[in-house]
């Protein structure tokens, strides 16, 4: 059952890596356990929201078997993560005028809660937030949260006239609240960056029923 959203939000899985650490190559499509992260990804968290998108460089038909919007950048100069985030927020507002927030998720996080959207419109509400993000073990990810569709503008004036590229720079001008997770059995915000964290995620896989 999906679960019941508060309101309505877009979900973007920010793909943009280039795996350098893995010999290059699209990190989301390596795979973990016969499944690439990507599906893995897109398994997760797509009950828990009103739409997903995947934000990538590139050429889009190699990601044309997940049936998913993919939208590139639209920032030039690669500036990172938040270009994705913007890419998200403009697109949201251009196609899904219905929905006001959008979460962002890294494309190489293979384990991601299924209450993660939920948890982070209440974390928000809690504190009268603008913003959200997730953490575990008492570290915050960043990459991971939860934005308003509304601040896209002032994001991209950080982005372009400003050339800001550092999210935790960004997000500290505004009332931020934090969603935390336990790590055990596994940290659901482990991420795959290099082959050797490949084969950890592999043993991991086996400690949770996907």
């Amino acid at each position: 059952m999906p679960i019941e959203q508060p309101l309505r939000t877009i979900g973007v899985i920010l793909a943009g890596g280039l795996a350098r650490r893995m010999g290059g190559g699209d990190k989301p499509m390596r795979k973990i356990r016969g499944i690439t992260i990507l599906e893995h990804v897109v398994r997760r968290l797509s009950d828990q929201c009103d739409g997903l998108i995947l934000n990538a460089n590139g050429d889009p038909s190699r990601f044309g078997s997940f049936g998913l919007s993919v939208v590139e950048d639209n920032v030039t100069g690669n500036p990172g993560p938040l270009a994705g985030i913007l890419t998200a927020l403009d697109w949201t507002a251009a196609h899904r005028p219905d929905a006001e927030w959008v979460v962002s998720v890294a494309g190489d996080c293979p384990f991601l809660p299924r209450d993660l959207v939920q948890r982070l419109h209440q974390a928000r509400a809690r504190e009268q937030a603008q913003l959200a993000v997730a953490s575990s073990g008492g570290q915050a990810h960043p990459v991971i949260g939860l934005w308003h569709v509304a601040l896209r503008h002032e994001l991209r004036q950080a982005l372009v006239e400003q050339e800001d590229r550092k999210i935790d720079r960004w997000t500290g001008q505004y009332t931020m609240a934090t969603g935390a997770w336990s790590m055990e059995p596994v940290d659901p915000f482990y991420n795959a960056n290099t082959l050797e964290d490949l084969g950890e995620a592999e043993r991991l896989a086996g400690l949770l029923a996907d």
